[in-house]
């Protein structure tokens, strides 16, 4: 129950708080308010803002402060470009801030990047008047630290989830409630080629590991090969429904974690009810501020931390382009690199990118150089393993020509040849001499 003094208002009336020029911060993925962006947009439409600032990071959901009709109005200048925002950021009604994933928090305690007004969704109070804000720690936390107005939507929807996610009611100051189930993420089956790269990568993972993984089919095609490890522990930026048969068959159970032992450590989540289910009153699961969960040595405190990502494009040389396709914007830097330093510090660590080795054009995914204007995410002396489906290769101390010949010889066969030419072209006639 809410107490008494604690009144709710309408998502009309609560967006009254947003002045011009103001910084917004919503929370993420599937806790995204929407209740209270669609009053915001209606403020918009009646033109009575300019120039708010709206940050966050992935959202799942309709994003309409992005659409053209509010240039001038709504300035988006997210942390990640998730699919919903993907074409106004590529069209320029849009605009995305590079930004490691554990240093979004850091932006707003900083004063690097003001927030004025922090829009959040959060389950209903306890009968100690804490409230959980259940799928969505993030950069959240720091954000309602620097916060004029804390704005939150109630909703029974939103579960009650332990860890930095629960926060006395006394630190927010409007109330408004909404119960709409949270928005749901689908992944589609993996592939025969993300399958074989699954088995690549599930042969790489010990017994006793950690595990962290991005999000999409090839890590639930991994983690469908792990049903006969045993005590494996989770501490990641985010995990999906994939964990959830682990953790009732007992093989994920942290036991052989150093730190948050015997818990599943993540700082947002994405995927079906079954996951919002699980995660509600479960002690085991800590939802944690992302200044934890993605400090590179604090990951690093855990033996054998193996860490899952992926690729848009891989040059003979271990460049890894996350983020863009050429000088088009396709996702963001994201934990990446926070969860590849974390495990190459880890006692025992791996940190593997994996990737099919062609697009669904059939277009090599490995390319001599990486497409002009691309970014790097992870750069070739952080690399160390290399997934496709064609085998696993560690380019850890290897010289820039051995890692041209093990990169080549995991491209799809029918890009091997064009490869090796341009292998030899960059580096000399010695290359063909090569082991």
């Amino acid at each position: 129950m809410i107490p008494q003094h604690f009144k709710f208002v309408s998502a009309d009336e609560a967006v009254r708080a947003v002045q011009s020029g103001d910084h917004i911060h919503l929370s993420s993925v599937a806790s995204a308010p929407k209740v209270l962006i669609d009053a915001l947009c209606r403020r918009g439409d009646a033109g009575e803002l300019r120039n708010v600032y709206i940050h966050h990071l992935h959202t799942e959901g309709n994003a309409p402060y992005t659409e053209a009709k509010y240039q001038g109005i709504f300035q988006h200048h997210a942390f990640f470009v998730g699919g919903n925002v993907r074409k106004a950021v590529q069209a320029g009604y849009a605009d995305y801030i590079p930004i490691f994933l554990s240093e979004t928090q850091k932006l707003y305690r900083s004063g690097t990047l003001p927030c004025n007004v922090a829009m959040i969704q959060v389950s209903p109070p306890d009968k100690h008047g804490y409230v959980s804000l259940g799928t969505s720690v993030d950069a959240t936390l720091a954000a309602m630290e620097c916060a004029r107005h804390v704005i939150a939507v109630v909703n029974k929807y939103v579960p009650r989830s332990f860890g930095d996610a629960m926060i006395p009611m006394s630190r927010i100051n409007i109330f408004v409630e909404a119960n709409l189930p949270l928005e749901p993420a689908h992944f589609s089956e993996p592939t025969p080629e993300e399958a074989t790269i699954g088995k690549h990568c599930a042969a790489l993972i010990e017994d006793g590991a950690t595990l962290q993984m991005g999000i999409g089919s090839i890590p639930n095609a991994v983690l469908l090969q792990l049903e006969h490890h045993k005590n494996l522990g989770i501490h990641t930026e985010m995990f999906a429904d994939g964990v959830l048969t682990l953790v009732k068959k007992g093989v994920v159970n942290g036991k052989a974690k150093n730190i948050d032992k015997g818990k599943l450590v993540s700082t947002f989540l994405m995927g079906s009810q079954e996951v919002y289910d699980f995660i509600d009153d479960n002690p085991m699961v800590a939802m944690m501020d992302v200044g934890y969960t993605n400090d590179p040595f604090i990951i690093a405190k855990n033996p054998r931390v193996t860490a899952i990502n992926s690729a848009l494009q891989v040059d003979l040389t271990g460049q890894v382009c996350a983020d863009s396709l050429g000088t088009v914007f396709y996702s963001g830097v994201g934990g990446q690199l926070d969860f590849i330093y974390g495990a190459s510090l880890s006692q025992g660590g791996k940190a593997i990118i994996a990737m099919p080795s062609v697009t669904p054009k059939g277009l090599s995914k490995i390319a001599p150089v990486l497409h002009s204007g691309a970014g790097v995410v992870t750069t070739r002396s952080h690399i160390r393993w290399l997934v496709t489906e064609y085998g696993a290769v560690n380019l850890y101390g290897k010289s820039l020509q051995e890692r041209a010949k093990l990169i080549t010889g995991i491209a799809h066969p029918d890009h091997r040849e064009t490869l090796d030419k341009a292998a030899f072209e960059r580096f000399g006639p010695h290359y063909h001499f090569m082991g």
